[in-house]
């Protein structure tokens, strides 16, 4: 069964730091482009990095750029993201899907999906608060 699971999601202060972790089984992620996405309370879903499967060239969306890191394990079929300097703002359920590309809009980087109406994973939640 192809299935990926995200994990490392909690709770920290404002300026805190989070690793989540995606890992997948039934597949191989190297093979993969692997996007993170998160949806806050209230919110629509929004694309946050993207790391390409042949190139692993990375996108990031600009309200985490310079803040998180999407990074590639192969050897662990994992895929990462490393959030520093959280904000309140980035509380939300984060997700990461089997697919991604970057696109810019009003010269902005847009991180999307061709799955962004279908049904994701459980998810892993953030929460930053004080």
């Amino acid at each position: 069964q192809v299935q990926l699971v995200e994990s490392g999601g909690g709770s920290v202060q404002p300026g805190g730091s989070l690793r989540l972790s995606c890992t997948a089984s039934g597949f191989t992620l190297d093979s993969k482009t692997i996007g993170w996405f998160r949806q806050a309370p209230g919110k629509g879903r929004e694309g946050v990095s993207c790391v390409m499967s042949t190139t692993n060239k990375t996108y990031s969306a600009g309200s985490v750029q310079g803040r998180f890191t999407i990074s590639r394990d192969n050897a662990k079929n994992t895929v990462y993201l490393q959030m520093n300097d959280l904000e309140p703002e980035d509380t939300a359920v984060y997700y990461c899907v089997p697919d991604c590309y970057a696109k810019r809009v009003a010269g902005l980087v847009v991180i999307t999906t061709t799955h962004f109406d279908e049904n994701w994973g459980q998810g892993t939640q953030v929460t930053v608060s004080t």
